[in-house]
């Protein structure tokens, strides 16, 4: 078995998309070729290579106000449990401190073991649902196509105590991406690998937000997921109730001190990969 202490962590460039998107789908995740555009044009993203083939990354995107969020922690099948992750992170949270940003990222179960006796906190719990069939016709309030993306900012700025409007704007702009609204639920759809993501989801109670993704759900065709905050209790249940399938959970965690206190909780969010 080959050892990892002579490979080198580089940094990755626009070129590398199709190759961290050969990852991601290895992986089963719902990220598409322009997200993986999208963190290595605008974030840092390490890789480990084995010759010619990449095998591993990670990618810390940097937000305002002393922020940053740690994405795409990957690594192949075959190069798995030898450390290479752990180094990867290392790469990012370096890079974070040189530039003085707290950084937060979403673990599975077993990445949270991993995280935490590196020195990360954790915060929300997040479960990733999944609506599988079309859903026509069922009873529910219909949904605008006219949500205004400074709305959908706004929010996540007070949900989250920093802003993340180049990543929101992005969403928002992409073929296919439509924000829509019931009242004062807002909520962003896009496009993935596999499925049509919900989220970020705003409301001011849960049998808003569930309205409001009822009356997506009527007009879509493509699965669906959506990344709840598990204390959301009602609208947890509510969406099992309608036939969303728990898939698995997520701990969003943080490494070093929060720059500033969120005042709203959102129902769900962009998605673990993104925060």
């Amino acid at each position: 078995m080959a050892g990892t202490d002579d490979l080198a962590i580089v940094e990755l460039g626009v070129g590398d998309a199709p190759a961290g998107l050969a990852l991601s789908t290895e992986a089963q995740w719902n990220q598409n070729e322009a997200d993986w555009q999208f963190f290595l044009s605008h974030g840092i993203v390490f890789g480990v290579r084995d010759r010619d083939n990449l095998i591993a990354t990670a990618a810390l995107l940097p937000y305002t106000d002393g922020n940053a969020w740690i994405s795409m922690v990957l690594v192949t099948a075959s190069w798995q449990r030898r450390g290479i992750a752990t180094r990867l992170v290392d790469a990012c949270l370096e890079a974070a401190r040189k530039r003085n940003l707290t950084a937060w990222l979403d673990a599975t179960p077993a990445g949270a073991a991993v995280y935490g006796p590196l020195g990360f906190t954790p915060t929300l719990e997040l479960r990733r649902l999944r609506l599988t069939n079309a859903t026509r016709g069922r009873e529910g309030g219909q949904a605008s196509l006219s949500g205004r993306a400074d709305d959908l900012v706004r929010r996540d700025r007070s949900a989250y105590g920093f802003e993340r409007k180049m990543l929101l704007e992005e969403f928002c702009g992409r073929s296919g991406s439509r924000l829509t609204s019931n009242g004062n639920a807002i909520a962003l759809v896009r496009d993935g690998r596999v499925a049509r993501h919900v989220g970020p989801l705003f409301a001011d109670d849960a049998a808003s937000a569930i309205a409001l993704v009822s009356a997506i759900a009527e007009s879509e065709t493509r699965p669906l997921i959506i990344d709840v905050v598990h204390t959301q209790a009602d609208f947890l249940k509510g969406l099992v109730a309608s036939g969303w399938t728990v898939e698995r959970s997520f701990q969003r965690m943080r490494f070093g001190p929060r720059t500033a206190p969120g005042t709203e909780q959102p129902f769900a969010v962009a998605g673990p990969e993104f925060g």
